[in-house]
């Protein structure tokens, strides 16, 4: 392949004689060859496979190829930092009157007699499991990234134009990796900063030491997860291991986050906690972020040297794969992160779910088979059982989220005031995510009403009939939950738990009805002094279901898990039930509008 093919328009090298010129007389001498090597190049581009460089390095344009672009791209660079100054002001300026601003008025509180360290011996407790949980969590999203996106992706240009000739993809490349671990670094700044607030104030640590030993497990945990983000991206066999381990690795991060809850309970574990604290990076973080407090666990500065040397490690060999990425992947990652950046530049928040399952391979399928219903009204629950037992990934998913649900519930029965209300919000949270879990035929149906054409009921009747499954899987779920409470000492308030899932199945169906999105909503809302109210206006319309259900059931629900008598467990009840009836009648009239909607010719509210 001849210079001249590389980019259009470039200067000639000044190094050596043989120069486009000559290249191109080459090529005028051999037509011939000269055609039969463009079709091919063609089939092979058109086919995506990798084919081998077959230039040398008098064909190496890479320096100028960069310098070109540049140049070409320096007006569109001047505006994209100013997009990126504004957005680090926005995000700065959030941080300051959010975070720093309230943090420095507690610290002049406290250097004026008040007290925090009442909360000290609750936050000593749950550090060890916690941390563990959320390093383990850490890992785990930034492997699951690599699944679908990975650390290593530039633009859909670079891909398609830049990196099909000859150039040396290190240059191009190299960078991307770096810019995903400096996004990555940026959250762990901030956890640390709020781990050493949250030290000096109920802990009494000292600031200074407080933010180093935080910042040790912060900053190296997530670039530790770029690293595997990286190696997952290059290697299949890594992604299938992550795929497999996936659920396995979620159950852990329930069980450690369980157990922080359980120790500030009262109830910790403490030979179990320091084999969590050794077994792995997640762990390590954690003894770091112990060792300035009295709750120190011996071997502070080992810990930190097992998460910071394997990092720096980790950062040397990446950097040198990073150019390894062969160009098929970073075609198809390209695409696919241009597609969920679109869906979500357009609040198609299903949309970009749906593009990153389908990248991840998080949506497969296995064939399970369900005898067929000899009654025609059973068709709609069969094949709602058939397609969730054919996805046992959202049936795991409804069950990891029940225990979270009924935990926070368990907490409430011990809190008073206000914050016995926010549990009780904080649980049913958690419970209508499990048995959102179990609305996906719903939603498929409504992602287009055309495939309800099978269907002898009208389009409302059989969203509601789309219902009944849920509800019996909910229910079955909460009782299961309900009697493992009850057994381990729990009380008979524990069966609200099932009585809840009707009303949180309605509120799920009002969401799945909701048709296209309003974005209009963002933009006609009126404007007050602290900015335009479209953005909360158009949350609470798309999360209309939960919005309403979770505040009306936790009044009552709190009152019941305080007192635990059998007359506010009926009042509970009563409005659960009664909301589930308003929520299916809500469900019921938007989702008569939707076939309408999805007409030829029709205009929606704009």
């Amino acid at each position: 392949m001849s210079r001249p093919e590389v980019v259009a328009g470039l200067p000639a090298p000044a190094k050596g004689e043989d120069t486009g010129t000559n290249a191109a007389a080459r090529a005028d001498e051999a037509p011939d060859t000269a055609a039969t090597d463009a079709e091919a190049d063609f089939e092979a581009d058109f086919e995506g496979e990798e084919r081998a460089a077959d230039w040398t390095d008098d064909d190496d344009w890479t320096t100028e190829a960069l310098a070109l672009l540049r140049a070409l791209r320096a007006p569109h660079r001047r505006n994209r930092a100013k997009q990126v100054g504004f957005a680090v002001y926005c995000t700065l300026l959030i941080l300051v009157i959010w975070g720093g601003i309230p943090s420095l008025g507690l610290f002049l509180q406290a250097s004026m007699g008040a007290d925090y360290t009442g909360h000290g011996p609750d936050l000593l407790a749950a550090m060890p499991s916690g941390i563990a949980a959320v390093g383990l969590a850490t890992v785990l999203l930034a492997v699951r990234d690599g699944l679908w996106r990975g650390p290593v992706v530039p633009p859909r240009a670079t891909t398609d134009w830049l990196l099909a000739h000859p150039v040396r993809p290190r240059p191009v490349l190299r960078p991307w990796f770096w810019l995903s671990c400096g996004l990555a670094l940026f959250p762990g700044l901030v956890f640390a900063v709020g781990g050493m607030v949250t030290l000096g104030l109920t802990v009494r640590v000292g600031l200074p030491a407080a933010l180093g030993w935080c910042l040790v497990g912060a900053a190296c945990l997530p670039l530790l997860g770029v690293c595997a983000g990286l190696l997952v991206q290059r290697s299949p066999r890594a992604a299938t291991w992550v795929r497999r381990l996936t659920p396995y690795v979620t159950v852990l991060i329930l069980a450690l986050a369980a157990q922080s809850a359980l120790a500030v309970a009262g109830h910790p574990v403490h030979w179990l906690e320091r084999v969590e604290l050794w077994s792995g990076p997640w762990g390590w973080a954690g003894i770091a972020a112990l060792a300035p407090t009295p709750a120190a666990v011996p071997g502070g500065w080992v810990a930190a040297a097992l998460l910071v040397v394997p990092t720096v490690v980790c950062l040397v060999l990446a950097d040198r794969a990073a150019s390894t990425v062969s160009l098929p992947l970073l075609r198809e990652r390209a695409r696919t992160a241009a597609g969920v950046l679109a869906a979500l530049r357009t609040v198609e928040l299903r949309a970009a779910r749906l593009a990153v399952s389908s990248a991840s391979g998080s949506g497969r399928q296995f064939r399970v088979r369900l005898p067929v219903p000899r009654q025609a009204w059973l068709i709609v629950f069969w094949r709602d059982a058939l397609s969730l037992l054919r996805a046992p990934a959202r049936l795991g998913r409804a069950v990891l989220l029940t225990v979270p649900a009924q935990l926070c519930a368990v907490l409430a029965h011990g809190t008073r005031g206000g914050l016995s209300w926010a549990v009780t919000a904080v649980a049913l949270i958690f419970g209508y995510l499990a048995v959102a879990q179990l609305l996906e035929p719903a939603r498929i149906e409504t992602d287009d009403v055309r495939r309800a054409s099978w269907s002898p009921f009208p389009f409302a009747g059989l969203m509601l009939r789309h219902a009944v499954v849920p509800v019996v899987l909910g229910v079955v779920l909460a009782a299961a939950g309900s009697a493992v409470v009850m057994s381990a000492g729990g009380g008979a308030e524990a069966w609200l738990a099932p009585v809840a899932v009707p009303a949180l199945v309605a509120a799920g169906l009002v969401n799945a009805c909701r048709g296209a999105a309003r974005r209009d909503l963002m933009y006609r809302s009126s404007q007050v002094a602290g900015g335009g109210s479209g953005l909360a206006v158009f949350a609470a319309w798309y999360a209309a279901g939960p919005a309403v259900a979770v505040p009306v059931l936790a009044v009552p629900f709190s009152g019941a898990l305080r007192s635990g008598s059998l007359v506010s467990f009926g009042q509970a009840a009563v409005v659960g039930l009664m909301l589930a009836v308003v929520l299916l009648q809500w469900a019921w009239s938007r989702a008569g509008k939707l076939p309408a909607q999805a007409r030829p010719g029709h205009v929606g509210q704009l």
